[in-house]
């Protein structure tokens, strides 16, 4: 007893020990364009004498003993004080940089002909998200645009020989940090894989490769009766889609991603090809592979190929709007109508801030009230019953000017409107940037989670406009903030984390749809418990052992196995 009391104060001892030498200051300096381009961390240098001569050689004594006990490490090629650190409310991303080696340079050329790239501006571009205020001080080495399976294939097994990292790239329509490259490396460009592969009508199933995006797909789909369901923002693809488990205003009727992936191909980071099950509908078979790299944000494999479960065109569509004095009754009737059993297609809800923002941007005269937008859809009976049986709900909860339109352009205007919202928000600041939330809670608690945040959000200097997928439970805060601006960025921190904090204690979870990347890292352990994630880690070590696979994104840093 004694003596494993011992035992654990020495290796607090060691670890805290550890920690301070990790936690050696940070040197930057400039590169080209006055970016940095290069991180020297002084606990990269030789530990100091007294780590050493005293603290090493007791650990050495003691585990020499007949009592062993693990003293492991976290991954120490990860910046733990700012990668995905809990409490941070650093958005700039510091990650260990390894040089590529110019072997590998040689591959990579050899494998993709002149689809590589070393230009420094192409290189910058990718190594920050066109939408996420996260930034990385380091941005890949090489950019690589393959045009087949086999090209990844052959690319990530050379990368995995010289164990240098790879960042899977898409739409970058992701706002978490998900394609930054924060250890430098290899960028794999997906976009010249887009082709359709085939189209099953009948089965109402469609094989496409990563790159092309949900729009398009929709589009050739069309004249065959045929849609794929989900709807993120313009611009995603549906590699990326599945990398980051997204879903959209029609997940409250067809599910999220997951839900709607009949099957897919990956390259493991060894280069093996995977495919995770057959194009059946459903299957007992062996371990759910599809899912597991469904929401795997690229750190488990690149996809190469989506299987995709279609739904037929709706013969008939009403959408309907209405306004109410607070955001709280709006999100009451959502709550009501998911328990009435009306089967809605979209529930989508907008503050009064961002109405306000909408008017300013299109030129609109919305009444500047919390507002919900819904769709029904069937035939045309049915849609036209269930819009006044919501009607009816909308007017119990002190709803007004419940409107509704049949015309197709008119209805295409209203969720133009609604599609466009972020874009609107920037029209009352158009020099910040936006920090936005995503977090989701049981239906039940929804209005409770929405009102408590909104006070909060009132009570903040920053311009903050509230958008939810009230259907299913899911909502977002756009938070406007300059980010040359100390107190500006830290008051926006404290907003994301007071909301993510308020839907955890409400069951809740930090992200509903936008994934975890590197910005929702922090919030993992109290979500998930360190049991699940050490049990993720194990999956990752067992199919990534080098750690090239988008490292330093999803699994916190201090997770260790």
């Amino acid at each position: 007893m004694a003596f494993s009391s011992l035992i654990y104060r020495v290796r607090s001892s060691l670890k805290h020990s550890y920690s301070v030498f990790r936690s050696a200051p940070t040197i930057l300096h400039s590169g080209r364009n006055g970016c940095i381009s290069e991180v020297v961390k002084l606990r990269d240098r030789r530990p100091p004498h007294w780590w050493t001569s005293s603290v090493i050689p007791l650990a050495v004594a003691l585990s020499a003993g007949t009592f062993a006990f693990d003293l492991s490490f976290c991954d120490s090629s990860l910046d733990h004080r700012i990668i995905g650190e809990k409490n941070t409310t650093d958005v700039v991303v510091r990650g260990s940089h390894k040089e590529v080696p110019e072997e590998l340079v040689s591959e990579l050329k050899a494998i993709c002909e002149d689809r590589m790239t070393l230009d420094y501006d192409e290189r910058y571009f990718h190594g920050k998200p066109q939408n996420s205020f996260h930034k990385a001080v380091n941005i890949p080495d090489v950019i690589v645009y393959p045009r087949s399976e086999g090209e990844v294939s052959q690319v990530v097994a050379a990368c995995n020989k010289y164990k240098v990292p790879i960042v899977p790239y898409g739409g970058a329509t992701s706002i978490e940090g998900h394609t930054l490259s924060p250890h430098g490396g290899v960028c794999i460009d997906l976009s010249l894989m887009k082709s359709i592969k085939s189209l099953h009508v009948e089965d109402m199933d469609v094989v496409v490769e990563p790159g092309i995006g949900w729009m398009e797909l929709n589009e050739y789909l069309r004249p065959y009766g045929l849609f794929f369901p989900l709807d993120p923002g313009p611009g995603a693809t549906i590699g990326g889609m599945c990398a980051t488990r997204c879903s959209g205003s029609l997940a409250v009727r067809y599910g999220t991603m997951r839900d709607n992936v009949i099957n897919l191909k990956a390259v493991l980071a060894n280069g093996e090809v995977i495919k995770t099950a057959s194009r059946a509908r459903k299957s007992a078979a062996g371990y759910d592979l599809t899912r597991l790299m469904i929401g795997s944000e690229g750190t488990l494999g690149v996809i190469t190929e989506v299987t995709l479960r279609l739904q037929k065109i709706p013969k008939y569509s009403v959408v309907a709007m209405c306004n109410f004095s607070t955001i709280k009754d709006a999100a009451d009737v959502a709550i009501a109508t998911m328990l009435s059993g009306i089967q809605v297609s979209r529930v989508e809800l907008l503050d009064e801030v961002q109405i306000k923002a909408i008017n300013i941007a299109n030129g609109k005269n919305l009444p500047e009230l919390p507002t919900l937008m819904f769709e029904f859809i069937g035939t045309e009976a049915y849609s036209r019953e269930q819009t006044l049986l919501v009607q009816k709900i909308v007017g119990e909860h002190n709803g007004s000017d419940f409107i509704f339109v049949e015309d197709v352009e008119a209805k295409k205007e209203l969720w133009k409107i609604r599609k466009e919202a972020l874009w609107a928000c920037f029209t009352m600041e158009p020099n910040f940037e936006a920090m936005i939330s995503d977090v989701c809670v049981p239906l039940s608690r929804l209005a409770e989670c929405i009102s408590v945040s909104k006070r909060e959000l009132e009570d903040s200097p920053l311009v903050c406009s509230v958008i939810a997928h009230a259907g299913d439970g899911n909502f977002h805060s756009v938070i406007l903030f300059d980010p040359n601006n100390d107190e500006h960025r830290h008051e926006a921190a404290r907003l994301n984390h007071f909301m993510v904090h308020t839907a955890l204690s409400m069951e809740g979870t930090c992200t509903g749809e936008h994934g975890v990347g590197t910005g929702k890292m922090k919030y993992l352990e109290e979500e998930l418990g360190m049991e699940a994630l050490r049990t993720m880690k194990k999956i990752k070590d067992a199919l990534d052992p080098n750690n090239i696979m988008n490292p330093g994104k999803l699994i916190p840093p201090h997770v260790c196995i």
